[in-house]
């Protein structure tokens, strides 16, 4: 039962880790992605975490410092780029992505270690996604990874890291086997793998229309907006 998996969370925080996406988690989805930012009653939320649990992070993919600006919560452990700034490989492929997406006729956002192209908005966006999925099949030719998320599409570095091995990581640096993560999107199927693994994991899905339903099917506990992710998140 979810009641019961969040009381054994409780029971012991010194024990166990509180991990969070930031879109569309912590900060609702904005039609600008650098408008985002999470509200000043969830930041009181995550600071009495911080002061309660083994450790408190955000896994997001934007880079760690651009999840602490949106954050706002010193203290807090960021991990940005969906683990990649972890992965002492990635940053050779910057000079490929960002001369790709030099290539495209389309806004990028240029996370450093990623780069995506958003069409939330667009006049037409079925169309929108139609083109981008080309987008996609030009960039894995030149051996990046392409995938889609919640309209929009990301282009990585071809290396075994995700939200899952930085969510690793974390805690096994931490020595800690008990853990909350709360997602939104296909990306954090990787961070329910690795707490899925725990003594005691618990996966969160923040769901709405537009999140995928493998997300919903894995969690232990769907809610329906970052709102009432900050209430269930006030119980801890």
């Amino acid at each position: 039962m979810p009641a019961g998996l969040l009381a054994r969370l409780r029971e012991a925080p010194e024990r166990a880790g509180i991990l969070l996406d930031v879109d569309g988690v912590l900060a609702p989805i904005v039609a600008r992605p650098e408008d985002a930012l999470v509200p000043g009653e969830t930041r009181a939320v995550l600071e009495r975490l911080r002061d309660r649990y083994g450790v408190v992070a955000c896994v997001s993919g934007r880079t760690s410092d651009d999840a602490e600006r949106i954050v706002g919560v010193r203290g807090l452990v960021y991990l940005g780029s969906h683990g990649l700034e972890l992965a002492p490989d990635a940053k050779r492929w910057e000079a490929t992505l960002r001369g790709f997406a030099a290539g495209v006729d389309w806004p990028v956002e240029d996370k450093g270690l990623t780069v995506s192209f958003h069409y939330r908005g667009a006049r037409d966006e079925e169309a929108a996604r139609a083109e981008l999925e080309l987008v996609a099949e030009r960039a894995r030719e030149i051996g990046l990874r392409a995938r889609f998320g919640r309209k929009v599409l990301e282009l990585l570095p071809p290396i075994e890291a995700n939200k899952g091995t930085a969510v690793r990581s974390l805690l096994e640096e931490r020595g800690l086997q008990r853990a909350l993560y709360a997602g939104d999107d296909t990306t954090d199927l990787d961070a329910f793998e690795a707490v899925g693994e725990l003594e005691l994991g618990v996966r969160i899905a923040v769901a709405s229309a537009e999140s995928p339903r493998a997300l919903r099917e894995a969690a232990d506990v769907v809610v329906g907006s970052p709102t009432e992710l900050v209430e269930l998140l006030r119980t801890l």
